[in-house]
């Protein structure tokens, strides 16, 4: 085994070691290849370690785990040399971490139908091709953004939010759970610990209103106490007022998968564009760990990074975004159109697009709605997914998003049980995650299963569980996350805006009267128009609508189109 200089004067003054990346290759070629471009670019940050057998590299990892060094990632060689590479990959001692990452050569096309597999297994998390050149930029852009997710994992980010607060306050927990899902880089500080105390007293407050959120990015370091989410936005700099007299073209509520879509087509193709947004970009997608099923993202990508990107996308084109308000109402007079806010205000617009999505059901059990955020959450299992450390967990749901929040919670966890009230996932849940739920040796899934009863005050204590063809109760002791089912955020478009029951918005013939509906120019509402001419609904709002992120996508992208039309009729009826 070789380590880098970097290493070895590791811990010489006291200071701590850095992450490793530790890399296994069997091949000499390989090793020498990839041991070249790692040390050339990364030696000055990680330690390096290149090991040239399985015991070497167990020992390798045994002897960071005895230091405290956290590996952020470890590759292993996979190919003709080394067809046990995966088999070696996985049973490799590596902290849950860190990123399992299969080295292959270029051409080697027999290695990825393996390698696909073992990811959708959760055996592997990534793969990368062997740097041939001493300057492979495909192979660092892989490379960084193993060593970003790593870092993420680990909670060793760049701060520019500091949190403090209770550790299992709702409201703590709320505030990391947002700031998570908007990609803001945030420190977490217990109130009660040593940490946490002196960052209080960094900031002059002896007896803060908890939580206090500082912003050590903006001029003055603002310091908020349990502030608003309104508040929090002002401080940011994110708030841009809208003039009275200011009409954009379309106005899009909500900037899940779905609205996001609509942003970045609406604006690109010139629209005056503005998208509000009450809490989190993504939506509860921006909740998932890994999305794995979405074009042009083999490996897969997080949520909150997939609706980071689109909203960059969005921007670039001169989206305006507007933040922490709600919609409240939606007025309509002379095919104009006015979304009313929580603050208050008004956005005027020509047309409409709903994006407003759903929101996890509660279980409507009192024990465990009264304990959300003390050992209860929903949705939540990226931002507390590392606090679940050896911990016994539960995951009630039996769609993609409680799948990958098993397989995300499963590399923390001792052990992730997934509470399922069907007979089966397969009608619910794609195949994909179904065999990485079912190869992961740390998830169980109990199916026919209901919760019916919870003890704890302060933090949850027990949960039970109710077997629905037996009847016979149990009581077990764990950490739980709810991802049930959704109930539609639609009750701010009022009576006009037709919906179902469920209160999912109706479109185009789903609309009572179908195409026989006609609007003031005599046209039927369209595939995604509402009951009000010139409001449309994409996504999970709308009744019909297919629960992946990319028919959200689609939806989006399509609802600008009949907007075109739509704006097009209206000003040539004028």
């Amino acid at each position: 085994m070789t380590g880098t200089d970097s290493a070895s004067r590791a811990g010489a003054d006291g200071e701590p070691r850095p992450p490793a990346i530790v890399l296994l290759s069997r091949n000499p070629g390989m090793r020498r290849l990839v041991d070249r471009a790692l040390r050339r670019r990364y030696a000055a940050d990680y330690q390096v370690l290149t090991c040239e057998t399985v015991a070497d590299a167990t020992e390798a990892l045994a002897a960071l785990a005895r230091d405290g060094v956290p590996p952020a990632v470890v590759l292993a060689g996979f190919g003709e040399a080394e067809a046990d590479g995966l088999e070696v990959l996985t049973d490799l001692p590596v902290a849950r971490t860190a990123l399992r990452v299969a080295v292959v050569r270029w051409g080697d096309w027999g290695t990825a139908r393996p390698i696909f597999d073992a990811i959708g297994m959760g055996r592997v998390d990534r793969w990368v091709t062997c740097p041939e050149l001493p300057t492979d930029e495909e192979f660092h852009l892989a490379m960084t953004e193993f060593l970003h997710e790593a870092a993420a994992r680990r909670g060793t980010a760049f701060e520019a939010v500091r949190l403090v607060g209770q550790r299992w306050d709702p409201r703590a927990q709320q505030l990391r759970d947002i700031f998570d899902r908007n990609r803001v880089p945030t420190g977490f500080y217990d109130a009660d610990s040593e940490a946490g105390r002196a960052v209080l007293d960094g900031a002059g407050l002896t007896d803060p209103a908890l939580p206090v959120v500082i912003l050590p990015f903006r001029p003055g370091h603002p310091v908020l106490q349990n502030p608003t989410a309104i508040q929090i936005a002002d401080a940011f700099g994110l708030f841009e007022p809208v003039a009275d007299d200011e009409e954009f073209d379309v106005a899009i509520v909500g900037a899940g998968p779905a609205g996001l879509g609509a942003a970045v087509y609406a604006a690109s193709e010139g629209l005056r564009t503005i998208v509000l947004e009450t809490e989190a970009m993504g939506g509860q997608a921006g909740t998932s760990s890994l999305i794995r099923n979405y074009l042009g993202f083999p490996a897969g990508i997080s949520g909150s990074r997939l609706a980071a990107s689109a909203y960059q996308q969005a921007w670039t084109f001169g989206a305006r975004f507007h933040f922490s308000r709600a919609a409240t109402g939606l007025s309509s007079e002379g095919g104009r159109h006015a979304v009313h806010l929580s603050d208050g205000t008004a956005v005027r617009t020509a047309a409409v697009i709903v994006a407003t999505g759903a929101a996890y059901r509660r279980l409507g059990v009192p024990e465990i709605d009264a304990l959300q955020g003390r050992g209860v959450f929903y949705g939540a299992t990226v931002s507390e997914g590392a606090a679940m450390h050896d911990q016994e967990v539960f995951v009630a749901g039996g769609a993609n998003s409680a799948g990958q929040a098993a397989a995300h919670l499963a590399r923390y966890a001792a052990r992730v049980t997934l509470l399922v009230r069907r007979a089966t996932l397969a009608e619910t849940m794609s195949e994909y995650l179904i065999r990485a739920i079912g190869s992961a040796p740390n998830i169980e899934v109990r199916y026919r299963t209901e919760i019916v009863g919870a003890t704890g005050t302060e933090f949850l204590e027990s949960l039970r569980l109710r077997d629905l063809d037996t009847g016979t109760e149990e009581t077990v002791h764990g950490v739980l996350f709810l991802l049930i089912g959704a109930e539609p955020h639609s009750q701010w478009l009022g009576e006009a805006v037709a919906k179902d029951r469920r209160g999912y918005v109706l479109t185009g013939n789903d609309v009572a009267g179908g195409s026989a509906h006609a609007d003031a120019l005599g046209q039927g509402p369209a595939m995604l128009e509402t009951s009000v001419p010139g409001v449309f609904a994409v996504g999970d709002v709308r009744r019909g609508s297919v629960k992946r992120v990319a028919s959200a996508v689609g939806e989006g992208a399509l609802a600008v189109g009949l907007v075109h039309s739509y704006l097009r009729r209206v000003r040539a009826a004028r």
